[in-house]
């Protein structure tokens, strides 16, 4: 089977037994998508760039570990990896913090929360956007901060001049709220909400 028809596990597998070929053509399906929520994150062009070759060379060294029954998807497991190298360089000490820009004017960033992981491949961005307007500023505000600058808790409390209570409650109620409206959206039933 050529690899442009292959689904995303067949590619992982297939990365997995190292073949180029077929992270080449995962690169070509995701890559685009990886560069968006690198560079969403660290506000850097060329940051975004090497963030994404690192990401997928993980892909690479790592795909054996890769468990397709293990609920998640490869392009989730993609994405989570390239959220996690963006936070990871703008934590940096003289690392590049991101301004603050409104998540809703972010585009499909749906991958990139355990909250709606199950339901992410099957979101459009209009979708999302609308779940996050829904919610109120606070709850917004708290869950930006936490998902695209990287700030911890006791961060965002001190960002926001709150107690870290009241930060915590935002952040549960918010992603509770994000949850429930898009599994409502997709037709499933929302069995909790998974790490919060």
């Amino acid at each position: 089977m050529p690899v442009d028809a292959a689904s995303d596990d067949e590619l992982m597998q297939a990365i997995a037994r190292q073949d180029a070929g077929a992270l080449v053509a995962l690169y070509d399906r995701y890559g685009r998508l990886a560069f968006g929520l690198a560079y969403r994150i660290v506000n850097d062009g060329p940051l975004g760039e090497e963030i994404v070759q690192d990401a997928f060379m993980q892909v690479w060294r790592r795909a054996a570990t890769y468990k397709t029954n293990s609920g998640g998807n490869a392009r989730a497991w993609l994405l989570t990896i390239v959220h996690h190298r963006a936070i990871d360089m703008v934590r940096r000490p003289g690392g590049n913090r991101p301004p603050d820009v409104p998540l809703d004017e972010a585009s499909d960033l749906t991958a990139t929360s355990d909250v709606w992981r199950d339901v992410s491949t099957r979101l459009t961005r209009d979708e999302v956007r609308a779940a996050v307007g829904a919610l109120p500023p606070e709850q917004r505000e708290a869950i930006e901060l936490a998902y695209f600058q990287g700030l911890s808790h006791s961060e965002i409390a001190d960002r926001l001049h709150a107690p870290l209570g009241t930060i915590k409650g935002r952040m549960r109620l918010g992603l509770k709220k994000l949850y429930d409206a898009l599994t409502e959206a997709e037709g499933v039933s929302s069995g909790g909400l998974h790490g919060a």
